[in-house]
């Protein structure tokens, strides 16, 4: 069950109390390693949102798994968490923080997928286009490799998405020979 609105007021929370610190940056790297671990443990995922599980076996478990690895603060909010039986919400809330981070550091985050992994210089290039034909500030690009593609690139930024794939290329011709107009039908 999702709840976008709880996640935001919450990461909005947190966000606010890390700048109040002075520790938005460790709070940043905490989140970030809550979302891998979310992301790679779906027992973990699962314990969370799990109603037969008492609240105080949760907290233990969330403190042995987050030990050493998060803040003190981060360690307090998700203690709150527990208390206020918000910790199903936790990956969501987790996910709303790191795009709050990025909102408030003016970060935009751009997908790139490609048919092969995309090398240094051929990134910072990317980059360095977005930013001017766009006006960003600051980009950050998450790569993914579709060997489907064949070659080219599919970037999305925001909700434009520019296609410069060899599939997209052959799909486009595929199209055409449907419609040619030089074929007679034969009936």
């Amino acid at each position: 069950m999702q709840n976008p609105r709880l996640a935001s007021r919450y990461a909005k929370s947190i966000l606010d109390l890390a700048i109040e610190r002075g520790e938005l940056e460790k709070v940043y790297a905490d989140m970030q390693w809550l979302q891998a671990v979310c992301k790679s443990n779906r027992d973990f995922v699962n314990l969370l949102r799990s109603p037969i599980i008492k609240n105080d076996t949760k907290r233990k478990i969330i403190e042995a798994v987050t030990a050493g690895n998060i803040s003190e603060l981060t360690a307090g909010f998700n203690r709150l968490l527990v208390a206020k039986n918000r910790e199903r919400f936790l990956p969501e809330i987790v996910n709303a923080f790191i795009a709050a981070y990025k909102a408030h550091h003016k970060i935009r985050t751009v997908q790139l997928t490609t048919a092969t992994p995309v090398t240094d210089s051929m990134r910072s290039a990317i980059v360095e286009q977005v930013k001017k034909s766009a006006g960003f500030e600051k980009v950050e690009v998450e790569e993914k490799v579709n060997p489907e593609l064949i070659g080219g690139f599919v970037l999305q930024v925001g909700d434009q998405l520019i296609d410069a794939s060899v599939a997209y290329d052959l799909r486009a011709i595929a199209k055409q020979f449907e419609n040619n107009d030089f074929i007679y039908k034969i009936r």
